[in-house]
């Protein structure tokens, strides 16, 4: 309900959506009664006005009142179950714009290397090859060489040395690229002398030998080779994503490609037994005009709202390119670290045209990935040219990452009715090294979240997990602040690109759900819609700025249904955006707690020097606190710690948890 609007308002809005929902009620005689009703909240409705609620009511799966606290009491009968919220900020159930849900889950049954340094992920090799049948394929995903103290592409003989007998396949975090080694590249009989194909690269050393990095298009003879998880594993994996995705407050998630065998083996089977409650957008994987998928564009209408409003097949993705890091991305001039290179188009003009064309002529919505500057240009002129040809009312045609282009094809786009689909996590961490790639001048036209919304359009917001880390609060964080976790730069990167919170907010609510042709039934919390919401620890809109990252789900609700709660029975610390890990439980006391000691120096990467006392040191800082142990267990105060340290501490006791800030 609208700021301003009154309490009979309220209600009568609410009888009218009522008897267009549920018509037998309009005989009744009774009051309409809630199955639950939620109260005493701060709760952020997210509709065109921003206005606020502190109760919701729902029956069934939808709302039937959102309004203020007199106005809820009529809906509350005896067998309504009212949870009071306790002034805790509700938002809408949040829409994951673009991710791959079952990459998330599937990189759960692999090696972890997630940003972790170059030796970590080798000797997680190591182990996994020393346990390993010789010829068993280890994979991993995650790495990033720009995180590393050496940022060079690394090598196959580092793998070679720490897995001789096994086939090593380690994916960097972006998708782009994959790591491997001498026997691998055995295995799927390439030599130096291979060429490249259309659309990737062989990396090679100095010397012309291959490095063992490979790109894009490059990497299918080597990952066509490792045995693909079973049905079962697929679905152990899309369900250990749902779990993600929920204690997070995420509702709805978009899958930036699809097979035809994962829609009918994998998702339908777990919807129709009731497992699965994600709500889930699925784009189809176009790669080739004799692909099943592409029969399936010819054979099926795009479809959606199956299984009461959790499944949607409308729409296409395609590649038009790589990544900027994997410098695979489709570039208008050379990189500016690479002379001579403008990347990888996946597809000729003529190919990509006729891809777009099959899934636009047949009514599907195109949600097509493109990083570079050549990219976005080569896939705008294919959407100009099927649109032109065969004029479509509203086909919502979207670009995902829109990440690097002209200022002339940004206002093209906007033009157009592009949506432009981005990641906000993905600048602050491609900052640091897309001035490298790209230049100073370029860089104008790229992240550009200000530009494409003050020139009127609307972003649609995700993390491309697992790309990225899946969490929604890193990405809203990374919208309003553009810095890292870390908080750096101090004044942002390119701070004059920023969102408001109220957009960034938008963009994964009210926007991602326009972006699915979905904004009648989620995104806001109105009456009619789907009772999707999130409960928060702590007010996303007035909170530290720099607590946004570390902001934690408490409950999410689906349709009416609760399907995560928190649980906060032992105190959580959370550090640069994600909680400290303890091998022994923190402990509270009145006033104070107390965490691991050890545990927590190696988590944060001090020095500590222990005795009676401790003294701990962080970068140059250093602090000497009493040491308390228990069962054994070194502890310290968890605020005296960080405050010595120069931090700001923050307790939030919806959550139990402590945000760690940034240097005072």
């Amino acid at each position: 309900m609208r700021k301003g609007f009154g309490r009979l308002t309220a209600m009568l809005l609410a009888l009218v959506m009522l008897v267009s929902l549920f018509p037998t009620l309009a005989l009744a005689a009774e009051p309409v009664v809630a199955d639950s009703v939620y109260r005493n909240g701060n709760i952020y409705t997210v509709d065109e006005a921003f206005s606020t609620a502190t109760a919701l009511a729902i029956k069934g799966d939808r709302l039937i009142y959102v309004g203020d606290e007199a106005g809820v009491d009529a809906f509350i009968g005896p067998n309504t179950k009212v949870t009071d919220l306790g002034g805790k900020t509700v938002i809408p159930g949040l829409i994951e714009s673009h991710m791959h849900i079952n990459g998330l889950g599937e990189s759960l049954l692999i090696i972890d290397a997630f940003w972790k340094p170059k030796d970590v992920i080798l000797e997680a090799v190591k182990a996994e090859a020393e346990k390993a049948e010789p010829g068993a394929w280890i994979q991993g995903r995650g790495w990033m060489n720009t995180v590393w103290e050496n940022t060079d592409y690394p090598t196959k003989e580092e793998l070679d040395a720490v897995a001789p007998n096994n086939p090593v396949y380690l994916t960097r975090a972006d998708g782009h690229m994959c790591w491997v080694n001498s026997k691998a590249f055995e295995l799927a009989g390439i030599t130096k002398d291979t060429p490249d194909p259309q659309g990737g690269e062989y990396l090679k050393t100095e010397d012309g030998e291959l490095l063992g990095c490979v790109t894009d298009t490059a990497m299918y003879p080597i990952s066509g080779l490792i045995p693909g998880f079973s049905i079962e594993q697929k679905r152990e994996a899309l369900l250990l994503a749902q779990e993600q995705l929920f204690s997070y407050g995420l509702t709805s998630a978009m899958n930036a490609g699809t097979s035809v065998e994962y829609l009918n083996e994998v998702y339908k089977p777990l919807y129709e037994n009731g497992s699965l409650k994600l709500r889930s957008y699925l784009l189809i994987s176009l790669s080739s005009l004799e692909s099943p998928e592409a029969e399936y564009l010819r054979t099926t209408k795009p479809e959606g709202g199956f299984y009461d409003n959790h499944m949607d097949v409308r729409s296409v993705k395609l590649f038009s390119d790589g990544s900027l890091g994997a410098r695979s991305a489709a570039m208008l001039e050379d990189y500016s670290d690479r002379a001579g290179h403008t990347g990888n188009n996946r597809f000729t003009d003529e190919q990509m045209y006729e891809l777009v064309k099959l899934a636009y002529d047949n009514g599907y919505q195109m949600g097509s990935h493109a990083i570079g500057d050549a990219a976005n240009h080569q896939l705008l002129d294919c959407y100009e040219k099927v649109m032109a040809e065969n004029p479509r009312e509203d086909p919502r045609l979207r670009i995902e990452h829109f990440q690097i282009l002209t200022l002339d094809d940004i206002q093209r786009a906007i033009d157009m009715g592009v949506l432009p689909s981005m990641q906000t996590t993905h600048a602050t961490s491609d900052m640091l090294m897309a001035e490298d790639r790209i230049g100073t001048e370029r860089i104008k036209g790229a992240y550009a979240w200000r530009t494409i919304i003050d020139k009127g359009s609307i972003i649609l917001n995700g993390t491309d997990a697992p790309v990225e880390l899946v969490n929604p609060y890193h990405s809203l964080y990374a919208a309003v602040t553009r810095k890292s976790r870390l908080g750096e730069p101090p004044e942002g990167w390119h701070p004059d690109q920023c969102m408001t919170r109220e957009e960034a907010l938008r963009s994964y609510t009210s926007w991602g759900a326009y972006g699915e042709f979905n904004e009648d039934i989620k995104g806001t919390l109105e009456v009619g819609k789907l009772a999707d919401f999130v409960v928060l620890d702590r007010d996303y809109m007035t909170c530290p700025e720099e607590d946004i990252k570390d902001i934690q789900a408490l409950l999410t609700v689906s349709g009416g249904e609760v399907v995560y709660t928190r649980d906060t029975s032992a105190p959580a610390v959370i550090w640069n955006g994600l909680p400290l890990t303890f091998n022994s439980k923190p402990i509270t006391e009145p006033g104070s707690i107390y965490v691991p000691l050890n545990d927590t120096v190696n988590g944060i990467g001090a020095a500590v020097v222990a005795g009676k006392e401790a003294t701990v040191t962080l970068n140059d800082k250093s602090v000497t606190l009493p040491v308390k142990t228990v069962d054994g267990v070194d502890y310290v105060a968890v605020r005296a710690l960080f405050e010595g340290l120069g931090r700001n501490v923050t307790w939030y006791a919806g959550s139990n948890s402590v945000s760690i800030g940034w240097l005072k």
